[in-house]
C-alpha cells in the first residue's frame, strides 16, 4: 500500500504542476486590466506604471508565471489587488466556512443517499423502490438556487423556523451557526443525495445478484448479514468515487447557495474576484480548489484497499 500511495504521490506532482499553468494561463481570457482598474478614476500614467512594475505586469507572461510558481512554492499565492491581503490568509478565512458547509452537505446526502439505494435494491419493483427512485429523481432536476428561494419563503418568512441568510461562526454560537447552516447544507445534500441514491442502488443491484451472495444465502445467513456484511461493502466502491468527487466540487464552492443564503465561502470569494479583476484570489482559489479534487481523488484510492482486499495483492 505505501509504494501505491508513493507512485500516486509521484504521479500528482507533475498534475499539480500542470494545474498551475492551466490556473496561471486563464487569467488571460479574464476581460479589463487589472493595472486600470487599481489606478482609479483619474488613471496617471505614472500611477499604472508603477502597479504594472509592482506587480510585474511588463514582464512576459512565462516571466510572470516564473515569479508566481517560484512564490507559491514557498506557500505565497500573491496579494489581492483590491484589499491589498495576502491571498493565503483570504483563503484561510474563508475555507472553515466552506468546509464545515460541505461536510453537512455531504452527511446529508449520505445519511439519505447510501439507505435510499439499499433499499431500493432489497426492495425491487415495489413501492419503496418507486418512492425512493422520485425522490432521488426530484433531488437531482430540482435547481439548487430554487429550491433555497422556497425553503426560505417556506421555513423563514411563513414558519419563522430557521434564518433566511447570514452565517455565525461555530466558535461564536454553535447554535445560532447551525440553525443558519442547516437550510444550504440540505439544499446542497438533497442533490447530491438524488445520485448517492442511484448509484448505491445500482451497485447493489449488481452485487445481490452475484456468486458470493448466493454462497452466502446458502449457508444460512441472516438476510441483514448478507446485504450489510457482504453485498453493502463492495457496492460501496463506486459510492467512495462519487464521494470524493462530489465532495471536491463542494469544497471548490457552491456559488450559487452561498449568495441565495449570503455565506461568505469560496463560491462568494470567487464571484467577487472575477468581477472585481482580483486575479491573484482568483488564481489562488481555483488552485486550492483542484488541488482538493487531487486529494480528494488520492483519499478515495487509499479507501479502495480497506473496501476491497483483493487490491491489497
Amino acid at each position: 500500500m505505501l509504494t501505491y500511495l508513493a507512485r500516486r504521490i509521484l504521479i500528482l506532482l507533475p498534475t499539480l504542476l500542470l494545474i498551475s499553468l492551466i490556473v496561471f494561463s486563464l487569467q488571460l481570457l479574464l476581460p479589463g486590466d487589472p493595472a486600470l482598474a487599481l489606478a482609479g478614476e483619474e488613471r496617471d500614467p505614472e500611477v499604472i506604471e508603477f502597479i504594472r512594475e509592482k506587480y510585474n505586469l511588463n514582464e512576459p507572461i512565462i516571466v510572470q508565471y516564473g515569479y508566481w510558481l517560484a512564490a507559491l512554492v514557498q506557500g505565497d499565492m500573491g496579494i489581492s489587488l483590491r484589499t491589498q491581503m495576502p491571498v493565503t490568509q483570504i483563503i484561510l478565512t474563508k475555507l472553515p466556512v466552506t468546509l464545515e458547509l460541505a461536510a453537512l452537505a455531504m452527511t446529508i446526502a449520505l445519511m439519505i443517499g447510501i439507505p435510499a439505494g439499499i433499499i431500493s435494491a432489497v426492495r425491487r419493483g415495489t413501492a419503496w423502490d418507486a418512492g425512493a427512485n422520485i425522490i432521488a429523481l426530484s433531488g437531482i432536476s430540482l435547481p439548487n438556487f430554487w429550491m433555497g428561494i422556497m425553503l426560505i419563503l417556506l421555513v423563514s418568512v411563513r414558519w419563522g423556523l430557521l434564518p433566511a441568510s447570514g452565517y455565525v461562526s461555530p466558535l461564536v454560537d454553535p447554535g445560532r451557526n447551525l440553525a443558519a447552516m442547516i437550510m444550504p447544507a440540505f439544499v446542497l445534500g438533497s442533490g447530491i443525495a438524488g445520485i448517492m441514491m442511484r448509484h448505491t442502488r445500482s451497485a447493489m443491484l449488481s452485487e445481490l445478484t452475484a456468486d458470493y451472495v448466493r454462497t452466502a444465502r446458502a449457508k444460512g445467513l441472516k438476510e441483514r448479514v448478507v446485504i450489510l456484511r457482504h453485498a453493502l461493502r463492495n457496492a460501496l466502491i463506486p459510492v467512495v468515487t462519487l464521494t470524493a468527487l462530489q465532495l471536491g466540487e463542494l469544497l471548490s464552492g457552491a456559488v450559487l447557495t452561498e449568495q441565495v443564503f449570503t455565506i461568505p465561502g469560496f463560491g462568494k470569494l470567487i464571484v467577487d474576484a472575477v468581477f472585481n479583476r482580483d486575479y491573484a484570489v482568483v488564481q489562488g482559489v481555483v488552485l486550492f480548489t483542484a488541488t482538493a479534487f487531487i486529494v480528494m481523488n488520492l483519499v478515495a484510492d487509499m479507501l479502495y484497499f480497506v473496501l476491497n482486499p483483493r487490491l491489497r495483492t
